[in-house]
């Protein structure tokens, strides 16, 4: 049985300046369950939704969180920073190992736009080693929205898939149901961890190889440590779940051209029919 002790914070936010009290939480969760190994925040958990609180990367916030993570012991994804690089703001999730040291540093591909202004997207995929356990994904929020982002982790190999969200708006229940397809469809963990208070309306959600609901947190405060086994990621991928489809090695084995997947085509005549992308003004409002 291959396992590891994962606990998601879904922290109230009521400000944007949420360092002390993601710093405080994390401490009291090792006091009451030192078995632990890895912690995981919803996104942008200590600035909040505001581009202009960008910093540097290293910088003050993701330096606390190295410290924390090399006293307790453990790996560290404080959710994500917004990340100021040249001219380029950036939503960044780090990922911080048991020394304390950053591993990587994932930009989040799909800002979501038109609301979240000012952010310049990632090109980049993220996955991690974890020894003796297995491999893990990162994504953020908006990005699960996009099947080929989960499908590109699970093709790198990824078990389970990290996914810091900052969500308070209807669509809430379709992201869960979103994480459940992902999870089934490319036979791994979707830890999908949202923020409460302010900026959320939590409902954070795991869901396993399946498609299965392993938990589901409610609206508020809510700190849930739990065991994730991969032994039956792997069998689902190797034998399928319940021995039904296997769809990773379909994948893998299929001759189709995906006409959307090709920069020559994806602009087809129909996606440029939808417009530009901009956000919704009231309806008969006078320019």
């Amino acid at each position: 049985m291959t396992q590891l002790a994962i606990a998601c914070l879904q922290l109230e936010l009521t400000d944007y300046d949420n360092l002390d009290l993601c710093l405080e939480e994390i401490d009291a969760l090792l006091r009451r369950f030192p078995w632990v190994q890895m912690v995981l925040l919803g996104e942008l958990a200590v600035p909040g939704p505001d581009p202009g609180r960008a910093q540097p990367l290293p910088g003050p916030a993701e330096d606390a969180f190295r410290e924390s993570a090399r006293r307790h012991g453990i790996w560290l994804l404080p959710g994500s920073l917004y990340e100021r690089a040249g001219e380029h703001v950036y939503n960044t999730a780090p990922v911080i190992d048991p020394d304390g040291a950053v591993i990587a540093r994932y930009r989040k591909l799909f800002p979501f736009r038109p609301y979240e202004r000012g952010v310049t997207p990632g090109s980049e995929f993220v996955v991690f080693d974890v020894p003796d356990v297995g491999r893990f994904g990162v994504s953020t929020c908006y990005d699960g929205w996009f099947p080929e982002t989960t499908r590109t982790l699970a093709w790198m190999g990824a078990e389970v898939i990290l996914h810091p969200t900052m969500t308070n708006t209807i669509d809430r229940d379709l992201e869960l149901a979103i994480a459940r397809a992902s999870a089934g469809c490319h036979q791994c963990y979707f830890v999908d961890v949202n923020v409460a208070g302010r900026f959320g309306n939590g409902r954070s959600i795991v869901a396993g190889p399946g498609g299965e609901v392993v938990h589901l947190a409610g609206t508020g405060r809510e700190v849930f440590p739990l065991r994730l086994d991969l032994d039956p990621v792997r069998m689902a991928r190797r034998e399928g779940w319940h021995g039904l489809g296997q769809p990773l090695k379909s994948f893998r084995d299929s001759t189709v051209e995906f006409p959307p997947y090709s920069p020559e085509q994806r602009r087809s005549p129909y996606l440029e029919s939808l417009g530009s992308l901009e956000r919704p003004e009231r309806s008969g409002r006078e320019p």
